[in-house]
């Protein structure tokens, strides 16, 4: 066995230690020289009611939780400053940590320094740091806050080999990465795609702005007058634009809802792409009883309801992260959990916009992506129609919504609560679209249309028919058929009809869907954690 000469009292020993921790000295005076030159933006920073870049770091990571800080000295002497002078770090602040107990690649601009504008190297250590998210299988979580590239010493090569950093979100995002964005301030030209090319985007109010030419850019492009907020502000982009997902007052509650959301995930100790099954443990039951369900859907599906009053009686500690809530508000989505199981719910709030079809089509998929199951509360009357529907790209965007429905990757559970007319059935996974399972309370309607409105539709085109003919409109005969029409289709529509033929797997008491969803998310459950060695043939009895 070796043993060791060199150790404490041998003179070549001590001689290398103090070579040593000078030169670890010299590393530490150099980190915190970057440290203190983002935190002399403190006043600033307070003045605007934000949080230093480092501040924001402390409140994101789990206290107490290892940190891994990356690349610390990039881009030292290449500034074009003295090295006395030089600031290391690339303006980016760039680490492995853990966020609601979900080990995360993090990305920070670290705006205190020259404005978080992108350097040669910060753009090279935020591509070495999505590498190593890639090649290590790591979420992804940005905040960004940044004036751009500095146009004073611009080079064509950096603007295009920054395109690497766009491609490399979209190739996270397609691994089954979770690309998580928080925009704290400008993020503007090409920087607008960082939260553009996010699964998940937060935005803080008053502050965020995604354009990509800002106001000096697009007077001298166009000669349009914009300001920062209807151009391209947080407000605009979570009820407008669809951009953002969510809407938060400051740095703080932004950083909050990320790590909200990191936890609803599911990737805590993930090393198989499943959501952990010890997250079961410790949910609460739902804070209002399920008791009250059997008083909440209307028996006319005309009158409003908001399915909230339905969500919050179903799932745990009725805690639910509602998914783009001002934009496309009709259609209502959100992470939850039921049991312990981590859900992602769609329903509806009345007819299914553009808007709503477009945040649906994205949380699907953001759903498969995190494997996810999901849960359909079916209350609609269908797909918006009308000339602005139709001009809006209705069919286009309808067609993503259902697109995304028919291929998830991951269990689809559907409950027919109240209304359930024309292709909204098949938007929101219907019989056709072979959910895993499907349950209808007592008093859900389904038909291709509401019964009156197909009433009046026959009588516009046998109307239409009598006019073209020149004929008298014969009204008794009109009267007879709207009657006819409507009969049927109340006949056909009821749940105990379309139960009784296999549309669905059974009819339900509202009071008893927890439990029967929670049975069946185990089920599921069951089947993904089964590795079954599939064989060409069925086992034959000799």
């Amino acid at each position: 066995m070796f043993e060791s000469m060199l150790r404490p009292g041998h003179p070549n020993f001590e001689s290398r230690k103090q070579a040593m921790l000078a030169t670890i000295e010299q590393l530490r005076a150099l980190e915190a020289r970057t440290v203190q030159k983002s935190a002399s933006a403190k006043s600033l920073f307070d003045k605007r009611g934000q949080l230093l870049p480092r501040e924001r770091l402390a409140r994101l990571l789990d206290p107490g939780a290892p940190w891994l800080e990356l690349s610390t000295m990039a881009g030292f002497g290449l500034d074009r400053s003295e090295l006395e002078r030089s600031v290391p770090g690339g303006g980016v602040i760039t680490g492995i940590g853990f966020v609601s107990g979900v080990r995360t690649l993090i990305n920070i601009s670290d705006a205190g320094i020259d404005a978080g504008a992108i350097q040669h190297m910060g753009r090279e250590k935020i591509l070495r740091g999505q590498q190593i998210a890639l090649q290590n299988r790591l979420p992804y979580l940005q905040l960004i806050e940044s004036a751009g590239a500095n146009l004073l010493r611009y080079q064509v090569e950096g603007f295009v080999e920054g395109g690497r950093i766009f491609a490399n979100l979209a190739r996270l995002s397609a691994a089954g990465l979770p690309v998580i964005a928080i925009v704290h301030g400008a993020s503007t030209a090409g920087g607008a795609y960082m939260p553009g090319l996010s699964d998940y985007v937060i935005m803080v109010k008053g502050r965020a702005k995604a354009f990509l030419a800002g106001p000096p850019l697009l007077k001298a492009a166009t000669g349009e007058i914009a300001n920062d907020e209807e151009l391209g502000g947080a407000q605009m982009h979570t009820q407008v634009s669809g951009l953002g997902e969510y809407l938060a007052d400051d740095d703080a509650q932004a950083i909050g809802i990320a790590r909200n959301l990191m936890q609803r995930l599911g990737w805590q100790g993930n090393v198989h792409g499943q959501a952990n099954p010890s997250a079961r443990s410790g949910w609460l039951p739902p804070r209002y009883p399920s008791e009250e369900l059997i008083g909440i859907m209307p028996a006319d599906f005309r009158e409003p309801i908001d399915m909230r009053e339905v969500i919050v009686r179903l799932i745990d500690d009725s805690d639910f992260l509602d998914f783009q809530p001002d934009y496309g508000p009709q259609t209502l989505v959100g992470h939850a959990a039921i049991e312990g199981y981590p859900i992602g719910i769609i329903t509806n709030n009345g007819p299914i916009d553009t808007a709503g079809s477009n945040k649906a089509t994205h949380f699907i998929q953001a759903c498969c992506q995190a494997q996810i199951p999901l849960l359909y509360l079916q209350n609609t009357t269908g797909y918006m129609v009308g000339k602005a529907s139709e001009q809006a790209g209705m069919i286009k965007h309808g067609s993503k919504m259902i697109q995304a429905v028919a291929n998830a990757s991951v269990p689809s559970i559907t409950i027919h609560c109240g209304a359930s007319f024309g292709a909204g059935n098949y938007g929101m996974c219907g019989r056709g679209f072979d959910p895993r399972f499907i349950f209808s309370w007592p008093h859900a309607k389904t038909a291709v249309m509401g019964a009156e409105q197909a009433a009046k539709t026959m009588r516009i085109v046998a109307e239409a028919g009598a006019a073209r003919k020149g004929e008298a409109v014969d009204e008794e005969a009109l009267q007879m058929m709207e009657q006819k029409i409507i009969d049927n289709f109340e006949r056909q529509a009821g749940a105990f009809y379309t139960s009784a033929r296999l549309l669905d797997d059974g009819l339900i008491d509202p009071r008893d869907t927890r439990q029967v969803l929670s049975f069946v998310l185990a089920t599921c459950r069951e089947e993904a954690a089964r590795r079954l060695q599939p064989i060409q043939f069925g086992v034959a009895r000799p």
